[in-house]
């Protein structure tokens, strides 16, 4: 049941399913979270007038009275859920006790992170090669670079999160599958999934592609438009990458789903089998919305790629059609309203860059500054943690004011890269 509610009697607890203004124009990716803390009735109360709470899923301004042993929440989930319970829960219900904390700073973890990545580029050139000249996946190397990776991921997703920003238009095709591994782990690790999954869902992450070293390179890197006939040809790179993994053994069905569902959608208008709903499979579903946001983010042949925030962005646009809803709202709380990498300005005109999301408070993350007021550069490595800084020197509230497009000013993200300890 949805209810209006001035942004006034907003309290902690309440489910806000609907804003009284189109959500692009605030600061909130999407429509439908519980609101956790005071700084987010701040930020309701300064853009809109009412909200629409849904008693079903949070409190309502009586309830939010009543002691917590009195609330009427459902059960916390048990650990041991299938991937078909997972979709059919409230997904803000999975994730209500969190499975995973930060063990490590992202400065703590950097230099491991930096040794998988590079691990991790050259198995899957090995693996290119491999496939090239009809050789089968080398599954156990697979397994053990996913090993090292899910552990750091566990650790803090940062580190290896921060790497996707190393992105080199000509080695896309190999690069693409790093991150696209790397970031379905993190959001895997946001999702409360075991080990166990996040072992099968980055082997399958990374591999997801596999089938593409069977399409020419011409119509692969083609800059221009694809004609219908080459369209069709690039979509065989799935069963193409399936029939390889099939081949291969110790790939993980589970993890060949990720490679034959990446490209399903969720009203069904996708290839190759033309999948729809829940039909599609938890991880088939969580490859999709990986696979594209990684895709639209980086420069292509044919193409610049937008900055994260336009990304999630768009694919908050394709919930429920392309993407499941669900999914994408919990991708938006993983990268952040403000993705690791973003351009952003802050209300006093300096220009910074996202080095960490903050996973309690998402509107204040910590920001590596570029260009003061005047668009002066700063002394580099000078850091703002709007966490801990929430003042400026004449007692200013320091607050990100909006997100600037890829490549403002001539910054490169990959350039304030935070270093180890």
């Amino acid at each position: 049941m949805t209810k209006q509610v001035n942004v006034h009697d907003l309290q902690k607890g309440m489910y806000v399913s609907e804003l009284d203004r189109p959500w692009a124009g605030t600061p909130f990716l999407f429509q439908g979270f519980e609101i956790r803390s005071d700084e987010q009735i701040i930020q309701l109360q300064q853009f809109c007038q009412y909200v629409y709470i849904d008693t079903n899923l949070g409190q309502t301004s009586r309830s939010a009275h009543r002691t917590a042993g009195q609330l009427n929440t459902p059960s916390p989930p048990s650990t041991a859920l299938t991937h078909a319970e997972i979709l059919k829960l409230p997904l803000r219900q999975v994730i209500a006790l969190p499975r995973y904390i930060d063990l490590t700073t992202l400065e703590e973890e950097m230099p491991v992170a930096r040794t998988i990545e590079i691990g991790m580029r050259e198995l899957v050139y090995s693996i290119m090669d491999d496939v090239r000249l009809g050789h089968s996946v080398d599954s156990q190397r697979v397994r053990v670079m996913i090993v090292d990776m899910v552990d750091s991921i566990t650790r803090n997703p940062d580190a290896l999160v921060w790497l996707t920003q190393l992105r080199i238009k000509d080695e896309y095709t190999a690069l693409h599958s790093v991150r696209v591994a790397i970031i379905a782990l993190a959001f895997g690790r946001h999702l409360n999934l075991s080990v166990e999954d996040l072992n099968v869902l980055g082997i399958g992450a990374l591999l997801h592609d596999i089938g593409k070293l069977k399409i020419p390179n011409e119509i692969i890197n083609k800059p221009g438009q694809l004609t219908p006939q080459e369209y069709k040809i690039v979509k065989m790179h799935v069963p193409h990458g399936v029939e390889i993994l099939e081949s291969s053994s110790g790939i993980p069905r589970a993890a060949i789903d990720v490679a034959r569902c990446h490209h399903e959608r969720y009203a069904g208008t996708g290839y190759a089998a033309g999948l729809s709903g829940d039909r599609i499979g938890l991880f088939g579903l969580i490859g999709a919305i990986v696979d594209t946001y990684d895709a639209i983010t980086s420069d292509r042949a044919y193409r610049a790629g937008i900055s994260a925030y336009v990304a999630l962005t768009n694919l908050y646009r394709g919930r429920n059609k392309d993407y499941h809803g669900e999914l994408v709202d919990q991708f938006i709380q993983c990268m952040g309203v403000y993705p690791i990498g973003s351009i952003v300005e802050m209300n006093t005109g300096s220009i910074g860059v996202v080095i960490t999301v903050n996973r309690h408070r998402r509107l204040r993350p910590r920001i590596s500054l570029v260009f003061d007021e005047n668009k002066e550069p700063y002394p580099h490595g000078t850091i703002l943690d709007l966490a801990h800084v929430a003042t400026n020197e004449n007692g200013r509230p320091i607050e990100i004011r909006r997100v600037l497009a890829a490549g403002t000013n001539g910054i490169d993200p990959s350039s304030y890269l935070p270093t180890g300890p």
